[in-house]
């Protein structure tokens, strides 16, 4: 029975297979190139003994013929030598090529709760320095071929020319298959620990760099530093180990072909001056024997590059091999004719399995056109409501229904494109305010993009920018405003018509002396639409037509924000601890 390592590598050597199958033409012609390359390698000494026995020594032939057939050897083995690299490289890049395109469709295709563990620098990591170990192995693949096929050559051509000084000259080789296999051994688990410090280290970068405005908030750059030097460090231990292995591998390969050539100069000379051997063969001998450290050499790079690139395989496999979660069911419906009605039928789900649900026989219905407010403490699953309904996460039990359909019998994509989301964490690219805006829809008109951003209250402040629509804004939208963003993100749901809309907590960054302008907004998109709103501001609360409150993941209350005001005790609590908690945060930011 396989253990659980070995499983793992041969499921990275079958990813290896995979990537270069589909460019199969084109390593047969690195191949091909490849031999024709050797042909002319290994003819150039052949040639020599020639002009040296029938030309130098005996002038049976003139010398100039064997010049010109040395010349033609040497350009065949140039020519194919581009020839060569070209398909090796050009099948590494395709190769390489595909693996990222199938690696980046396969994260986008993960569900939530994998992207909620894995570390945005580990992926980055093997989406970078671990394809790019691959592609290295595989632009080796038709260059070593050639390689063996020029090692058996040689070894062919040593043992027709005279078997007995062949012996003596390869005698040594075969200690190398022992020593290869040794190498093999010990590189592989180093190499398997060299990449995970190197995810480790792109971990930290990624986190400092992304996380610069906390870093900075709170003077830890001295922290931060300690800890990527930390890293630094276990890459700097494990790449020194790698290296020591290697050390010891390499001059075993130097050392070997160079006792051949010895035993060749001492055999091989008692055989000329013996007259069993001519000088010309001699010559040939030493020069092939001295061709065979190139190959040689190439072969333990081989082995060392395939450890790495088969432990960079292995890390790939692992995220290849999760199955998404959330998927089409067989025979998925397409989204069928509605206004918006959403219905919670006795949910229940927890994001850790054994832990206390987060909602728990929770219970709601949504009708068309109808907006709710949902109100609750933190941690009473109002967020959760809203990450259920596009499907980010699937319920333990009860179901949810999108006009009348349960929503895990619908289509993802088309689920998703009928719901529109305004996170309280607002995420914008390095683009332009336009791009932003039509990211659901590149190709939407300049008019429909200017609409989305007036209903938004976005249009007004866009054009004090230079450039208007066309400016570009930094990375996650940090040059702007907390408020500015989140207009910039409620106009690309806007642009979207979704059939529901989302506000998780769409008003938590904008001031609240000029809340009242993105609330006309607001309340001017969510006319005649199904919207649920996360939030805990008294004014855009009122803007529901329904207010339920949440408490331990079922409801506990419902009516309007009036209404509830008047009779429940606990939501005049909620509503003035969200209140102090945002003074505390206002003040803590000034």
């Amino acid at each position: 029975m396989a253990t659980d390592d070995e499983a793992s590598r041969r499921a990275g050597w079958q990813l290896l297979f995979k990537a270069v199958k589909p460019y199969g033409r084109g390593v047969t012609l690195g191949v091909m190139a490849g031999l024709l390359w050797t042909a002319g390698k290994v003819a150039v000494p052949k040639l020599t003994q020639k002009a040296i026995d029938n030309a130098i020594v005996t002038s049976k032939q003139p010398l100039w013929f064997w010049a010109v057939m040395i010349l033609i050897a040497g350009a065949i083995q140039g020519t194919f030598t581009g020839l060569r690299r070209y398909q090796a490289f050009g099948v590494s890049w395709r190769a390489e090529t595909d693996l990222r395109q199938r690696l980046y469709a396969h994260l986008q295709r993960l569900h939530f709760a994998f992207h909620d563990k894995a570390q945005t620098g580990q992926l980055m990591a093997r989406a970078a320095t671990d394809i790019q170990q691959i592609q290295q192995f595989l632009t080796m693949i038709p260059i070593t071929i050639s390689n063996i096929v020029t090692i058996l050559a040689i070894t062919t051509i040593l043992f027709l020319t005279n078997w007995k000084l062949a012996i003596v000259a390869l005698v040594a080789l075969p200690l190398i298959n022992v020593f290869a296999k040794r190498f093999a051994r010990e590189v592989h688990p180093a190499s398997m620990n060299l990449q995970a410090e190197l995810s480790d280290y792109a971990t930290v970068v990624e986190e400092s760099i992304t996380g610069i405005r906390v870093v900075k908030g709170f003077g830890a750059e001295p922290i931060q530093y300690d800890a990527l030097t930390t890293r630094a460090g276990r890459v700097f231990d494990r790449a020194i180990v790698l290296a020591r292995i290697r050390a010891r591998f390499n001059p075993v390969l130097d050392f070997l072909p160079a006792v051949g050539l010895v035993a060749v100069l001492g055999y091989g000379g008692w055989l000329v001056i013996n007259n069993h051997l001519s000088i010309g063969e001699l010559i040939a001998f030493n020069v092939y024997v001295t061709m065979l450290i190139g190959p040689l050499r190439m072969t333990g790079m081989l082995v060392a590059q395939a450890e790495r690139a088969v432990a960079s395989s292995q890390r790939i496999d692992e995220i290849m091999a999760t199955a998404p979660a959330i998927v089409d069911r067989p025979k998925a419906a397409p989204l069928p004719a509605g206004s918006g009605e959403v219905v919670f039928d006795d949910v229940t789900f927890g994001y850790i399995a054994g832990a206390a649900p987060v909602l728990d026989g929770f219970s709601l219905h949504v009708q068309p056109g109808e907006a709710v407010a949902i109100v609750g403490a933190t941690g009473s699953g109002k967020t959760t409501v809203a990450r259920l309904i596009p499907r980010f996460y699937d319920v333990d039990a009860g179901r949810i229904a999108l006009d009348g359909v349960d929503i895990r019998d619908l289509k993802v994509t088309e689920l998703r494109k009928a719901i529109g989301i305004v996170f309280e964490d607002t995420f914008l690219f390095s683009d332009t305010i336009r791009g932003n805006i039509a990211f659901a829809e590149p190709h939407a008109p300049q008019d429909d993009v200017e609409r989305a951003a007036r209903l938004s209250g976005a249009h007004d402040f866009i054009m004090n920018f230079p450039e208007g629509y066309d400016t570009v804004i930094g990375e996650r939208g940090f040059s702007l405003s907390g408020g500015q963003r989140q207009r910039l993100a409620l106009a690309r749901a806007i642009l979207a018509d979704p059939r529901v809309l989302i506000l998780d907590d769409a008003t938590s960054s904008v001031d609240p002396t000029k809340e009242h302008e993105i609330r006309e907004a607001l309340d001017e998109v969510m006319r005649g639409r199904t919207t649920i709103v996360i939030a805990h501001r008294p004014a855009t609360i009122a803007l529901a037509d329904r207010v339920v409150l949440l408490e331990e993941g079922h409801v506990v209350a419902e009516g309007t924000h009036e209404g509830l005001l008047e009779t429940s005790e606990r939501y005049r609590a909620v509503l003035a601890q969200a209140e102090a908690l945002e003074e505390e945060l206002e003040e803590a930011a000034s």
